[in-house]
C-alpha cells in the first residue's frame, strides 16, 4: 500500500490512480496537522490482509459482499453513525477510522478501496441521499455499508430513493450510475462543506470548496460554490480568479454563457 501524498498530487493523478481510502485519508490530514497516519495505514493494509483471508474463495459478487461484510462489520466493527449523523467527523477520514463509524459516503469509500485491492468490481453508487456500493458484474450486488454492508434488496432501495425524492420517486438507472474516484471526493467534500455553511462557518466552508477545486479542478460545481462564498466574504478579484477557472474548464456553451455573465457582473465597470 502506498503512502500518503499531498492533495495537489492528488489533483494531478489519473483517474485510476487514485486510491479512495487513502485520498480521503490525506484530505482528513489537512485538518489533523502533525498526526501520524502510520497507524490508519497499518489499519487499512490490516482490513486488506483480512479480506483476503476471508474472500480469498469467494465465488461471484454475493460471496464477495459477504466477505466485505464480515470483515468490516464483523471482525472490525465499522458501522453507520445513526446517532449523531450530522457530525463533521463522520465524513473526516481519520475520525472515521478512530471511531469505527461514519456516514454512507466515508464508509463506502473504505469498501469500494478494500474490495479493488483484491482485483474485484466496486463502484460507489451516486444515488440520492445514501450512498451505495455495487460489486461484481453480471450480476452485480448491492450493499449499503451504512448498515453494516447488507445486501440492499430492490425494495429497499426503493425505500432509500423515496426518503430523499419524495415517495413518487421511482427506481431508474440514473440513480445506480458509478461515480468516478473524483466524484466520490467531490461528494464527500461537498458533504462536509454543506454542513459546515449549514452552522455558519463560512471560511470552514470555503476551506472545503478550495480542496474540492483542487483535487477535482475540472468539476464546476465546486469552482461556483467557491466564487459564491469569496463574494459573501467580499472577496471580489477571488471571486473573479475561481469564475475564471470555471470557465476554463466549461464545455456546456449554456453554462459558459451563465458563467460569463457572472464574470461581467463584477468586474470592474
Amino acid at each position: 500500500m502506498p503512502m500518503i501524498i499531498d492533495i495537489t498530487t492528488l489533483g494531478l493523478m489519473d483517474e485510476a490512480e487514485l486510491e479512495l481510502d487513502l485520498a480521503a485519508l490525506a484530505l482528513s490530514a489537512l485538518d489533523h496537522q502533525g498526526t501520524d497516519l502510520q497507524p490508519y495505514i497499518n489499519l487499512l493494509r490490516s482490513i486488506g490482509t483480512s479480506l483476503r483471508d476471508v474472500g480469498e474463495d469467494a465465488d461471484g459478487s454475493a460471496e464477495q459482499a459477504e466477505a466485505l461484510a464480515r470483515v468490516f462489520a464483523g471482525e472490525f466493527g465499522f458501522t453507520g453513525d445513526t446517532e449523531t449523523y450530522d457530525a463533521p467527523l463522520n465524513t473526516d477520514m481519520i475520525r472515521v477510522l478512530d471511531r469505527r463509524k461514519g456516514l454512507p459516503v466515508s464508509l463506502s469509500i473504505l469498501y469500494v478501496a478494500a474490495a479493488r485491492r483484491l482485483g474485484w468490481t466496486a463502484h460507489a453508487l451516486n444515488t440520492p441521499g445514501h450512498v451505495i456500493v455495487s460489486i461484481g458484474t453480471s450480476p452485480v450486488t448491492l450493499i449499503d455499508p451504512f448498515r453494516d454492508g447488507a445486501i440492499v434488496t430492490p425494495q429497499q432501495l426503493a425505500l432509500l430513493l423515496a426518503r430523499a425524492l419524495g415517495r413518487e420517486a421511482l427506481v431508474e438507472q440514473h440513480h445506480l450510475v458509478a461515480m468516478s474516484n473524483r466524484a466520490v471526493l467531490v461528494r464527500l467534500l461537498l458533504n462536509q462543506a454543506s454542513r459546515a455553511e449549514q452552522e455558519g462557518d463560512l471560511a470552514r466552508a470555503t476551506t472545503l470548496y478550495h480542496r474540492m477545486t483542487v483535487v477535482a479542478p475540472e468539476n464546476g460545481h465546486g469552482w461556483w460554490e467557491l466564487a459564491r462564498l469569496q463574494l459573501v466574504a467580499r472577496d471580489v478579484d477571488a471571486a473573479r480568479r475561481s469564475l475564471s477557472a470555471m470557465l476554463e474548464v466549461t464545455r456546456d456553451p449554456e453554462r459558459r454563457e451563465h458563467i460569463s455573465a457572472a464574470l461581467d457582473a463584477i468586474s470592474p465597470r
